[in-house]
């Protein structure tokens, strides 16, 4: 028994008296024995706190509830918890209760994109499909914080039904994101009925899930979890780890199975202050994620959910960890650092910039080191100009499956064949001021 078998074996018997590695392995007995009283943190970590602090946290817990898997507790190093990113990710701080001006319940405006019960219409082939509101864990950084552990939100199968009907009845949507919550907690048979329905729809050719189970209770990828899954090909997982400290060997047995499966595995870590804001961090990070066959994704900029301003740091500070890996690392262990936008405007791309100028005939760039060059534009390049009229264009369309869309925004003043040429948020007052006899 080594050393971390042995401090979890403690808090086993702590919890359970008789217990042993074999219950502590069952994700059932992990789930049934999740702390959620400070009472318990204090008795299972040997952590103490002051009066003081135990009436601040119990203020916050009123709130903002503590859920903490036995698993995840055990990965907080007790003589430096302050400044443990598992401690801070997963138990409670007063600082939650700080809601600035332009903190949100629901930030993303998920609950305004939403045509019927569970479903985020956003984008215009995908879709996120809410099953479940249980967490294994409660994520102190939830940007679901006004939904998850509460249990008038639990989709009855009802719900799911009318979820699963709408996207029938969306020719459009290709592509379904099963998130919560997290899926994964689902039973078996239950999530297999989810995902045969799907299955069932002609257009929808993948089926996504989102899940931090590996990170916070890596026995529920179960054997049986990993056949479910895997009769229903294309399925992806993006899962979330946010600190190189999560990848432990229960976590790394987990992502084995599920890569094992066939399941491409992405990673969508959140930038968090005092956590994993350094560019030290996240290069480790993403290294042990490409390791374990597991492609970083997005790195999130935290969101603008209410009591997390003490959890989000500046965008610069992003662009500088983004500025030590491009170059720096393999491009395929650089992820797309991404601001989900208030209002629900959808993920927006903000990268550092490496094109420096241009002109008709030439663009200047910058290298990561600093280097500046230039590219040379050609100069027989003859625009193929797209007016719709495809019987007489010359490029190939002879695409199985190609399929025409009404083009939108920025793709909207690209194209060739609408005549828009600007495009003018409403109310705007210099536009509103314009004397419409001249149009």
């Amino acid at each position: 028994m080594n050393i971390y078998t042995s401090h979890q074996q403690k808090i086993a018997e702590k919890i359970q008296p008789s217990a042993d590695l074999k219950n502590w392995k069952d994700w059932k007995w992990q789930l049934r024995n999740a702390i959620k009283t400070i009472d318990q943190f204090e008795k299972l970590t040997g952590i103490t706190f002051t009066e003081k602090e135990k009436q601040l946290f119990k203020t916050t817990q009123d709130k903002f509830p503590l859920s903490i898997t036995p698993y995840y507790l055990s990965l907080i190093k007790k003589s430096n918890y302050q400044y443990d990113p598992i401690f801070k990710q997963s138990f409670l701080d007063n600082r939650e209760l700080i809601v600035s001006s332009s903190e949100m319940s629901d930030p993303l405006s998920e609950d305004h994109d939403s045509p019927v019960p569970g479903i985020t219409h956003r984008y215009p082939d995908r879709v996120l499909f809410l099953v479940s509101n249980v967490c294994a864990m409660y994520c102190r950084h939830c940007t679901r914080k006004r939904k998850v552990g509460d249990t008038d939100h639990i989709p009855s199968k009802s719900h799911i039904q009318v979820g699963l009907d709408y996207i029938k009845n969306t020719p459009q949507i290709r592509d379904v994101l099963l998130s919560g919550g997290d899926p994964l907690l689902l039973s078996d048979e239950y999530l297999d009925w989810i995902l045969t329905e799907l299955r069932k729809i002609p257009h929808i050719e993948v089926i996504r899930i989102g899940s931090r189970i590996p990170v916070v209770l890596p026995y529920r990828v179960t054997d049986e979890l990993v056949n479910t899954l895997k009769k229903h090909h294309p399925i992806w997982l993006n899962t979330h780890f946010n600190h190189p400290r999560e990848i432990t060997d229960s976590a790394k047995e987990a992502i084995n199975k599920l890569a094992n499966a066939g399941i491409p595995l992405g990673n969508q870590t959140v930038l968090l202050a005092d956590v994993n804001d350094c560019p030290r961090i996240m290069k480790k990070l993403v290294h042990e994620l490409v390791r374990n066959r597991i492609r970083p994704y997005y790195l999130y900029q935290c969101d603008l959910s209410e009591g997390l301003s003490h959890f989000r740091t500046p965008i610069g500070k992003g662009i500088e960890i983004m500025e030590s890996l491009i170059g720096h690392t393999s491009g395929f262990a650089v992820p797309t650092y991404v601001i989900d936008a208030p209002g629900g405007g959808g993920k927006i791309p903000v990268m550092p910039n490496y094109l420096i100028s241009w002109s008709t005939n030439k663009v200047i760039l910058r290298n990561y080191e600093g280097v500046i060059t230039s590219y040379q534009e050609p100069t027989n390049y003859e625009t193929t100009i797209c007016d719709r009229n495809c019987k007489e264009c010359n490029l190939e369309l002879d695409i199985d499956g190609a399929c025409e869309i009404n083009a939108i925004g920025i793709e909207r003043l690209l194209s060739d064949y609408d005549e828009t040429i600007s495009l003018i948020p409403s109310e705007n007052e210099r536009v509103e001021r314009r004397d419409t006899s001249y149009e």
